[in-house]
């Protein structure tokens, strides 16, 4: 069912493209989470904003 619905909303962006603002957005946006993760991965990233003490979340009941 899930498949579907990405069909859907891929057939109405194919017919109406988003602008290209709206593109432009999404790549410095995806562009700034790229080098986050390159920082992090080279151990560039400050030590102010790193996660001390991280714990695996709580499953919800």
């Amino acid at each position: 069912m899930n498949n579907l619905i990405w069909l859907l909303r891929a057939s109405r962006w194919a017919r109406n493209p988003p602008g290209a603002r709206k593109v432009r957005l999404v790549l410095l946006i995806m562009a700034a989470g790229l080098s986050i993760a390159v920082l992090e991965w080279l151990n560039l990233w400050p030590g102010w904003a790193r996660l001390e003490n991280a714990r695996p979340p709580k499953p919800p009941y």
